[in-house]
């Protein structure tokens, strides 16, 4: 029996970006590891199936936010996966997340590896990592905190690097590693590229729980001094593990490797070509994408003439592109981007941008999803708002009531239970109730299908935050 298979590997995925630079479809609500950016099925359920392997690894521990954290575990169970989810309460970068997962596995079993991986990379060689994973396994074992260095495929200025080190092992598997450098210029990248010595950071690791937090103790007290506390005195809430947040408000927001990496004696790296990528701006999905004769990238509904190196995603009608080259358009419900592909790093000046103007389009797409399903706004005017509301089978709305809305609800398919004041009935498909202003009420799907509702709203305030609720499935407030 192999080492591996006596101690399984504990994946831990982070999960709390907003991935502000794959705007519009990235949203702070809806972020791009919920997406299908790159293939059938979303970066984090991806992820979660590259450590599919029960012989090989245990559940993953999932580091996400508040927000979040519905959606991230509907990935989950549509992939058939169990897991834990840590809630973060507050954003505080990738060092205090990872000692969190870290002090959860290390109350397990002290010398579980720990493979830590973001939740929105695409891997194109899944045999490739595994074997990566693999050569740096006994050097995680005997201490080491490994990194995986991806080789370069273009002078990237998008990336932080790693120069190689001698080799720790014989055969080079695994290196020591020199110096983490900053995302360089475009003749340091080049330079970089040409010396061969240099590789990119991909941002996953392999190390003990023992290790990490021996290290994290060493160099950075003040973070684990205030991840472990918020692990002591964290409450499980439903499926969810919930961070104390004043013990992890009080961690400096920092790095791994400002934190860790770049101060210890035991950073280690296995390098290698998994046809990694860190989807983190249009280009990015351009340069991995299927292109046409004229080097186009085209998704959904997209006619392009005389057009060269675009990419052009549709979410709904026509993209149509007439003698253009080196563009990104992306068009979604509410929102068209059009930017230079040498230029999608600055997506994120236009959220920043409309975050300033105090606009919504940087939160949330029309399509606003809930852990019962989603609501989508079909239209609003003066003192009135149409929406369609989806339940998935068996979810709830909360009991709740309303002071300055009415609602009728009118059933497009499926079943709805509804409860209005003291009376619950059963709502079928063309039937409709009533909701006066200030009444309880409650809207369930009790059926095997999704159910329909268009919702009409009534009154002098029309908000999400007009809610009181009185009981949750789902544990809001």
């Amino acid at each position: 029996m192999t080492m591996s298979s006596l101690r399984p590997i504990q994946p831990v995925i982070l999960s709390g970006g907003s991935g502000s630079r794959l705007w519009p479809m990235s949203r702070e609500l809806h972020p791009k590891q919920l997406l299908p950016l790159h293939g059938p099925v979303s970066m984090i359920r991806a992820t979660l199936d590259r450590v599919s392997q029960a012989d090989r690894y245990l559940p993953p521990i999932i580091v996400t936010n508040e927000a979040l954290r519905f959606a991230v575990a509907e990935e989950a169970r549509i992939g058939g996966r169990s897991t834990r989810i840590v809630l973060e309460p507050c954003a505080r970068n990738t060092a205090p997340a990872i000692t969190a997962a870290a002090a959860l596995a290390h109350a397990d079993d002290p010398e579980t590896l720990l493979l830590v991986m973001p939740s929105d990379h695409v891997i194109g060689n899944l045999a490739a990592f595994h074997a990566l994973v693999e050569a740096a396994e006994t050097a995680a074992r005997q201490g080491q905190l490994v990194t995986f260095a991806m080789a370069p495929t273009r002078p990237e200025t998008g990336y932080g690097y790693i120069r190689l080190g001698p080799p720790l092992t014989e055969g080079g598997a695994v290196h020591a590693v020199a110096a983490f450098v900053e995302k360089p210029d475009a003749a340091r990248a080049q330079d970089f590229v040409a010396r061969g010595d240099h590789f990119w950071n991909s941002g996953m690791f392999l190390f003990s729980a023992r290790t990490f937090l021996d290290e994290i103790y060493r160099h950075a007290p003040e973070v684990g001094a205030a991840a472990t506390s918020a692990v002591a005195r964290a409450m499980v809430d439903l499926d969810f593990i919930r961070l104390d947040a004043e013990a992890f408000a009080a961690a400096p927001s920092i790095s791994i490797d400002y934190a860790v990496m770049e101060r210890t004696d035991r950073a280690a790296t296995v390098r290698g070509s998994i046809g990694w990528t860190d989807v983190g701006n249009w280009n990015e999905l351009w340069s991995i994408g299927t292109r046409d004769e004229a080097g186009n990238v085209c998704q959904g509904d997209v006619v392009a003439l005389d057009s060269r190196d675009c990419y052009l995603r549709s979410e709904t009608g026509l993209i149509a592109a007439v003698g253009v080259e080196n563009l990104a358009v992306v068009v979604t419900d509410d929102a068209v981007l059009v930017v230079s592909r040498d230029r999608a790093q600055d997506v994120k000046l236009v959220v920043e941008h409309l975050r300033a103007a105090g606009r919504s389009e940087q939160v949330s797409h029309v399509q606003v999803h809930r852990p019962w399903g989603f609501f989508q706004t079909l239209h609003s005017g003066e003192r009135f708002q149409v929406k369609r509301l989806t339940l998935k089978p068996g979810a709830k709305i909360s009991l709740q009531k309303h002071f300055h809305r009415a609602e009728h609800w009118v059933v497009v398919n499926g079943t709805a239970q509804v409860t209005c004041g003291e009376e619950t009935r059963i709502v079928r498909e063309n039937e409709s109730i009533y909701i006066p202003l200030g009444e309880v009420h409650r809207l369930e799907n009790p059926g095997k299908i999704p159910l329909n509702v268009i919702e009409v709203q009534s009154g002098s305030y029309l908000g999400e935050d007009d809610i009181v609720r009185f009981v949750d499935t789902y544990g809001r407030g």
